[in-house]
Protein backbone atom coordinates (compact mmCIF):
# COMPACT_ATOMS: atom_id res chain seq x y z
CA UNK A 1 0.00 0.00 0.00
CA UNK A 2 1.71 3.65 -0.67
CA UNK A 3 2.23 5.88 1.58
CA UNK A 4 -0.51 8.25 2.92
CA UNK A 5 0.57 12.37 2.47
CA UNK A 6 1.18 13.87 5.59
CA UNK A 7 -2.48 15.88 4.61
CA UNK A 8 -4.57 13.14 3.95
CA UNK A 9 -2.92 10.98 7.28
CA UNK A 10 -3.81 14.31 9.25
CA UNK A 11 -7.68 14.19 7.25
CA UNK A 12 -8.31 10.97 7.88
CA UNK A 13 -6.87 11.25 11.55
CA UNK A 14 -9.25 13.94 12.57
CA UNK A 15 -12.56 12.31 11.04
CA UNK A 16 -11.72 8.87 12.62
CA UNK A 17 -14.65 8.27 14.78
CA UNK A 18 -16.83 10.74 13.79
CA UNK A 19 -20.19 9.17 12.51
CA UNK A 20 -24.03 10.12 12.15
CA UNK A 21 -23.36 14.23 12.80
CA UNK A 22 -25.23 17.32 13.15
CA UNK A 23 -24.68 18.97 9.05
CA UNK A 24 -23.48 21.91 11.43
CA UNK A 25 -21.20 19.64 12.59
CA UNK A 26 -20.04 17.86 9.56
CA UNK A 27 -19.42 21.15 7.85
CA UNK A 28 -17.45 22.58 10.07
CA UNK A 29 -15.42 19.36 9.94
CA UNK A 30 -14.87 19.17 6.67
CA UNK A 31 -13.78 23.26 5.94
CA UNK A 32 -11.37 22.57 8.93
CA UNK A 33 -9.46 20.05 6.81
CA UNK A 34 -10.27 20.76 3.04
CA UNK A 35 -6.41 22.35 2.59
CA UNK A 36 -5.70 21.64 -1.23
CA UNK A 37 -4.56 24.49 -3.09
CA UNK A 38 -7.76 25.12 -4.59
CA UNK A 39 -11.14 25.66 -3.37
CA UNK A 40 -12.92 22.65 -2.62
CA UNK A 41 -16.26 21.35 -3.64
CA UNK A 42 -18.78 20.46 -0.94
CA UNK A 43 -20.06 16.93 -2.42
CA UNK A 44 -22.90 15.17 -1.22
CA UNK A 45 -23.64 11.67 -2.08
CA UNK A 46 -27.20 10.12 -0.75
CA UNK A 47 -28.05 6.12 -0.94
CA UNK A 48 -31.82 5.91 -1.40
CA UNK A 49 -33.41 2.48 -1.11
CA UNK A 50 -34.67 2.41 -5.12
CA UNK A 51 -33.77 0.85 -8.20
CA UNK A 52 -33.78 3.21 -10.64
CA UNK A 53 -33.96 -0.14 -13.24
CA UNK A 54 -37.36 0.38 -12.81
CA UNK A 55 -39.32 3.10 -14.37
CA UNK A 56 -41.67 3.72 -11.27
CA UNK A 57 -38.45 3.75 -8.79
CA UNK A 58 -36.55 6.53 -10.83
CA UNK A 59 -35.71 9.71 -8.91
CA UNK A 60 -34.87 13.06 -10.79
CA UNK A 61 -35.40 16.78 -10.03
CA UNK A 62 -33.89 19.93 -9.82
CA UNK A 63 -33.30 22.29 -6.60
CA UNK A 64 -32.10 26.11 -6.52
CA UNK A 65 -29.69 25.82 -3.54
CA UNK A 66 -30.07 29.17 -1.92
CA UNK A 67 -26.57 30.51 -1.79
CA UNK A 68 -25.73 28.69 -5.24
CA UNK A 69 -22.74 26.68 -6.04
CA UNK A 70 -19.85 28.93 -6.34
CA UNK A 71 -19.28 27.44 -9.61
CA UNK A 72 -19.43 29.20 -13.27
CA UNK A 73 -21.81 27.10 -14.76
CA UNK A 74 -21.58 27.24 -19.09
CA UNK A 75 -25.18 26.94 -21.01
CA UNK A 76 -25.62 26.03 -24.40
CA UNK A 77 -29.13 26.59 -25.88
CA UNK A 78 -30.80 25.62 -28.56
CA UNK A 79 -33.24 28.05 -30.21
CA UNK A 80 -33.89 30.05 -33.01
CA UNK A 81 -34.95 33.73 -33.67
CA UNK A 82 -36.22 35.92 -30.93
CA UNK A 83 -36.04 32.88 -28.50
CA UNK A 84 -32.22 32.79 -29.14
CA UNK A 85 -31.74 36.87 -29.09
CA UNK A 86 -33.88 35.94 -25.58
CA UNK A 87 -31.13 33.40 -24.77
CA UNK A 88 -28.06 35.50 -25.72
CA UNK A 89 -29.20 38.77 -23.27
CA UNK A 90 -29.70 36.18 -20.16
CA UNK A 91 -26.57 35.44 -20.55
CA UNK A 92 -26.37 31.99 -22.36
CA UNK A 93 -22.71 31.10 -23.56
CA UNK A 94 -23.24 29.40 -26.96
CA UNK A 95 -26.83 29.22 -29.02
CA UNK A 96 -27.17 27.92 -31.46
CA UNK A 97 -29.87 24.92 -33.57
CA UNK A 98 -28.49 23.39 -36.60
CA UNK A 99 -24.87 24.59 -36.38
CA UNK A 100 -24.68 23.82 -32.25
CA UNK A 101 -25.94 20.50 -33.32
CA UNK A 102 -22.61 19.76 -35.68
CA UNK A 103 -20.28 20.74 -33.49
CA UNK A 104 -21.68 18.63 -30.48
CA UNK A 105 -21.53 15.73 -33.38
CA UNK A 106 -18.32 16.49 -33.68
CA UNK A 107 -17.05 15.96 -30.22
CA UNK A 108 -17.05 19.36 -28.80
CA UNK A 109 -19.30 19.94 -25.61
CA UNK A 110 -18.27 23.19 -23.94
CA UNK A 111 -21.15 23.14 -21.67
CA UNK A 112 -22.52 22.27 -18.17
CA UNK A 113 -26.36 22.61 -18.91
CA UNK A 114 -28.29 22.35 -22.09
CA UNK A 115 -31.81 24.13 -22.69
CA UNK A 116 -33.95 23.55 -25.14
CA UNK A 117 -37.46 25.26 -26.85
CA UNK A 118 -39.80 22.65 -27.72
CA UNK A 119 -39.77 23.24 -30.95
CA UNK A 120 -36.15 22.26 -31.18
CA UNK A 121 -36.22 18.68 -29.34
CA UNK A 122 -36.91 17.13 -32.84
CA UNK A 123 -32.81 18.00 -33.43
CA UNK A 124 -31.94 17.62 -30.28
CA UNK A 125 -33.16 14.18 -29.89
CA UNK A 126 -30.55 13.31 -32.37
CA UNK A 127 -27.94 14.05 -29.42
CA UNK A 128 -29.91 11.59 -27.18
CA UNK A 129 -26.29 9.03 -27.53
CA UNK A 130 -24.28 11.83 -26.96
CA UNK A 131 -25.75 14.24 -24.27
CA UNK A 132 -27.48 11.58 -22.62
CA UNK A 133 -24.61 9.58 -20.52
CA UNK A 134 -23.23 13.17 -19.33
CA UNK A 135 -26.76 13.86 -17.74
CA UNK A 136 -26.77 17.10 -20.34
CA UNK A 137 -30.36 16.06 -22.10
CA UNK A 138 -32.66 18.91 -21.91
CA UNK A 139 -35.80 17.41 -20.03
CA UNK A 140 -39.04 19.13 -19.40
CA UNK A 141 -39.62 17.78 -15.85
CA UNK A 142 -36.01 19.54 -14.85
CA UNK A 143 -37.19 22.58 -16.72
CA UNK A 144 -34.39 22.60 -19.60
CA UNK A 145 -37.22 22.45 -22.33
CA UNK A 146 -38.91 25.48 -22.02
CA UNK A 147 -40.55 28.46 -23.85
CA UNK A 148 -39.26 30.65 -20.79
CA UNK A 149 -35.47 30.37 -21.99
CA UNK A 150 -34.71 33.50 -19.89
CA UNK A 151 -35.99 32.04 -16.37
CA UNK A 152 -34.12 28.97 -17.45
CA UNK A 153 -30.87 30.74 -18.33
CA UNK A 154 -30.87 32.87 -15.50
CA UNK A 155 -31.86 29.97 -12.97
CA UNK A 156 -29.04 27.68 -14.07
CA UNK A 157 -26.51 30.63 -13.65
CA UNK A 158 -27.97 31.35 -10.55
CA UNK A 159 -26.91 28.14 -8.56
CA UNK A 160 -30.09 25.78 -9.83
CA UNK A 161 -28.73 21.90 -9.19
CA UNK A 162 -30.32 18.81 -11.40
CA UNK A 163 -29.88 15.47 -9.82
CA UNK A 164 -30.62 11.86 -10.80
CA UNK A 165 -29.86 8.87 -9.31
CA UNK A 166 -27.85 6.58 -10.66
CA UNK A 167 -27.54 2.81 -11.18
CA UNK A 168 -26.70 1.80 -7.05
CA UNK A 169 -29.64 3.79 -5.83
CA UNK A 170 -27.02 6.95 -5.35
CA UNK A 171 -27.18 10.83 -5.76
CA UNK A 172 -24.14 13.06 -6.27
CA UNK A 173 -23.88 16.54 -6.06
CA UNK A 174 -21.84 19.34 -5.69
CA UNK A 175 -23.88 21.90 -3.26
CA UNK A 176 -20.63 24.75 -3.01
CA UNK A 177 -17.84 25.60 -2.10
CA UNK A 178 -15.64 25.41 0.81
CA UNK A 179 -14.98 28.62 1.15
CA UNK A 180 -18.99 29.25 1.79
CA UNK A 181 -19.69 30.20 5.36
CA UNK A 182 -20.61 27.43 7.45
CA UNK A 183 -24.41 28.80 7.47
CA UNK A 184 -24.18 29.04 3.80
CA UNK A 185 -23.10 25.01 3.24
CA UNK A 186 -26.09 24.08 5.92
CA UNK A 187 -28.75 25.84 4.34
CA UNK A 188 -27.62 23.96 0.71
CA UNK A 189 -27.38 20.55 2.19
CA UNK A 190 -30.64 21.00 3.59
CA UNK A 191 -32.09 22.30 0.39
CA UNK A 192 -30.75 19.80 -1.55
CA UNK A 193 -31.82 16.84 0.84
CA UNK A 194 -35.22 18.51 1.08
CA UNK A 195 -35.34 18.41 -2.76
CA UNK A 196 -34.57 14.49 -2.57
CA UNK A 197 -36.51 13.88 -0.51
CA UNK A 198 -39.36 15.10 -1.89
CA UNK A 199 -38.83 13.41 -5.46
CA UNK A 200 -39.66 10.02 -3.65
CA UNK A 201 -41.50 8.03 -6.43
CA UNK A 202 -44.06 6.05 -6.40
CA UNK A 203 -42.68 2.65 -6.70
CA UNK A 204 -40.22 3.45 -3.50
CA UNK A 205 -40.61 0.75 -1.41
CA UNK A 206 -39.31 0.28 2.79
CA UNK A 207 -36.43 2.83 3.61
CA UNK A 208 -36.26 5.93 0.77
CA UNK A 209 -33.57 7.47 2.44
CA UNK A 210 -30.77 5.61 3.70
CA UNK A 211 -27.42 7.30 4.46
CA UNK A 212 -26.35 10.64 3.45
CA UNK A 213 -22.61 11.95 3.36
CA UNK A 214 -20.57 14.72 3.07
CA UNK A 215 -16.73 15.32 1.87
CA UNK A 216 -14.72 18.02 0.45
CA UNK A 217 -13.57 17.12 -3.37
CA UNK A 218 -9.77 15.92 -2.00
CA UNK A 219 -11.01 14.98 1.68
CA UNK A 220 -12.35 12.10 3.14
CA UNK A 221 -16.00 11.94 3.55
CA UNK A 222 -18.44 11.85 6.70
CA UNK A 223 -21.77 10.26 7.27
CA UNK A 224 -24.58 12.81 8.67
CA UNK A 225 -27.15 12.48 11.07
CA UNK A 226 -30.64 11.67 9.42
CA UNK A 227 -33.03 13.75 11.30
CA UNK A 228 -30.13 16.85 11.36
CA UNK A 229 -30.66 16.95 7.86
CA UNK A 230 -34.08 16.17 7.18
CA UNK A 231 -35.13 18.62 10.23
CA UNK A 232 -37.36 16.47 11.14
Amino acid sequence: MANLGKRTKAAREAFAGKDLISVEDAVSLIKANANAKFDETLEIAMNLGVDPRHADQMVRGVVALPNGTGKTVRVAVFARGAKADEAKEAGADIVGAEDLMETIQGGTIEFDRCIATPDMMPLVGRLGKVLGPRNLMPNPKVGTVTMDVKAAVEAAKGGEVQFKVEKAGVIHGGIGKVSFTEEQLAQNVRAFVDAVSKAKPTGAKGTYLKKVSLSSTMGPGVSLDLTSATGN
